[in-house]
């Protein structure tokens, strides 16, 4: 019922702060986080770690909005927990759950979720950052927020604060083919969403559509690139 598949690249980065993870019940139950730690804060390692590990360890194998929101909230409460006076680090987070015809996810910050249904894109997440807030006021494009001077200033991340808004969305997953990604902004900023719906009709599983993308991120980055994760799954009936 359900292929996975994910991959995580350092890039030209000294430490890769990007974590993905995720845990299985069965042949249709799964949940999947991708977090990246923010660079500028330090620890970012750490605190995508620790918040990826607790999403997973308190799933309990259901795909319930309010559940979901719960464990991102209680996954805050641990980055906040080890994050010290020298280093306040902090990390986004989508997770992605599901559980029969379910689909739930949640997200905060500027990783990103994508879901494809029948080989188009049918939803995406809308970036917690400054440059999203500039789309919503009309400054920009949504294309300009790729390279956009603001990009990397995130307005909402796991270490926050105690009171942090998790943003959720849902789908029933009838009949066909169902893909959904999860990236981190080291791989979206460099992979266009026409192209990833070029590649999805082109691969043959969840890991060759990643390569095909990837294939595509290599020949743009620079020298100096961030990390970069993603990771996809085909739901099929």
């Amino acid at each position: 019922m359900l292929d996975i598949a994910s991959y995580t690249d350092i890039g030209g980065r000294a430490r890769n702060e990007d974590t993905v993870r995720y845990t299985a019940r069965g042949e249709d139950a799964l949940c999947l986080v991708l977090a990246d730690g923010l660079g500028g804060h330090g620890g970012g390692e750490l605190a995508s770690s620790a918040a990826a590990e607790s999403i997973c360890q308190g799933w309990d194998g259901t795909a319930d909005a309010e559940r979901l929101k719960a464990l991102v909230r209680e996954a805050n409460r641990r980055v906040l927990a080890i994050q010290t006076p020298q280093c306040a680090m902090k990390t986004t987070a989508a997770v992605l759950t599901l559980a029969g015809r379910r689909a739930v996810w949640a997200h905060a910050g500027d990783s990103r979720l994508y879901y494809f249904r029948d080989g188009e894109l049918a939803f995406q997440t809308r970036d917690h950052s400054a440059a999203q807030l500039g789309v919503l006021l009309g400054d920009i494009t949504v294309d300009q927020i790729r390279f956009h001077e603001d990009r990397s200033r995130v307005l909402r991340a796991l270490g926050q604060d105690d009171e942090l808004a998790v943003e959720t969305g849902e789908r029933e997953l009838d009949g066909g083919r169902h893909a959904f990604l999860l990236c981190s902004d080291g791989f979206w900023e460099y992979v266009l969403e026409q192209e990833m719906e070029e590649d999805l009709a082109k691969a043959a599983g969840p890991e060759d559509w990643l390569e095909r993308m990837r294939w595509r991120l290599k020949k743009r980055v620079p020298a100096d690139n961030d990390n970069n994760t993603a990771a996809a799954v085909w739901r099929t009936e």
